[in-house]
């Protein structure tokens, strides 16, 4: 009988799931959870219990035999020994002349990539500067000075310098009239654009504008890059100096600042 019981399919009984309106809540606890999280709190609230009683009939002027071999610091707090082994003095000497190497080393690198930076910088703005202005910009200036401002109304350049046209950079009134004259004399459908030749010069002007754009996102980078390269420099050579200072303590030959912060100077023998 028993067997045919079993083979019979029996329903599947599910345990109840959070209702719809409490689904922000999380999954619904069941019993054995909760049991499980009572004996957790009852048994945390005894512990408690116990730790008060003791620490409320606590003497404080209760003696120990471990009185006698702990001590305190000048704050009160317990001095113990951690179980950390000190080592020689000729070890740590051999460890710090290790670190300074290392940091003297890395200090190199730093310093090599910041001159190449500042170059790269360097060259990257006189690049963008020359692209910006034209030949316009590369072209020097000269200043003259007058006595009085009535000489510097009257001054003028031609008379002064000349016409100029043995000079490169400077062109004379007469070739600049010949070319007002040209463009005067063009006849206004030479002037006119087409409509692609509009485009395509609107296009350019357009390339020529992101690429402005891009090279100055590109040296904006390249400006925080050197300065956190500068920053890690500092860093390693505040960090060289204070290796050099301990190992000179260690070996005698300069002074320092004791426990109460006194400063004071080791002597070296007279020779």
């Amino acid at each position: 009988m028993s067997s045919m019981r079993n083979s019979v399919q029996r329903r599947n009984h599910k345990e109840r799931a959070q209702p719809e309106e409490r689904k922000k809540w999380g999954l619904l606890e069941k019993r054995k959870d909760y049991k499980l999280r009572a004996s957790d709190h009852k048994a945390k609230q005894a512990r408690l219990k116990i730790l008060k009683e003791k620490a409320s009939e606590r003497n404080p002027d209760e003696f120990s035999f471990g009185m006698m071999s702990s001590s305190v610091d000048k704050a009160g707090r317990k001095v113990a020994d951690r179980g950390n082994k000190s080592l020689g003095v000729d070890v740590v000497k051999l460890l710090k002349t290790q670190d300074a190497g290392y940091i003297r080393t890395m200090l190199q690198m730093v310093r090599k990539e910041r001159e190449e930076l500042e170059k790269r910088l360097v060259l990257g703005e006189e690049e963008a500067r020359v692209l910006k202005d034209g030949e316009e910009g590369r072209r020097g200036k000269h200043t003259v000075y007058v006595g009085k401002k009535e000489e510097q109304e009257q001054f003028g350049d031609d008379e002064w310098f000349g016409k100029g046209g043995e000079l490169p950079g400077r062109r004379g009134v007469e070739e600049q009239q010949a070319e007002e004259d040209d463009e005067e004399d063009m006849p206004k459908a030479e002037k006119k654009l087409s409509k692609k030749q509009q485009e395509a010069l609107a296009m350019a002007q357009k390339q020529e504008r992101a690429f402005m754009s891009k090279r100055e996102r590109a040296q904006e980078r390249a400006a925080a890059h050197l300065e956190a390269v500068k920053k890690r420099e500092r860093d390693l050579m505040a960090a060289e100096e204070e290796l050099e200072i301990q190992r000179a303590k260690m070996q005698h030959t300069v002074g320092g600042v004791n426990k109460n912060g006194v400063k004071f100077k080791i002597r070296e023998r007279k020779r």
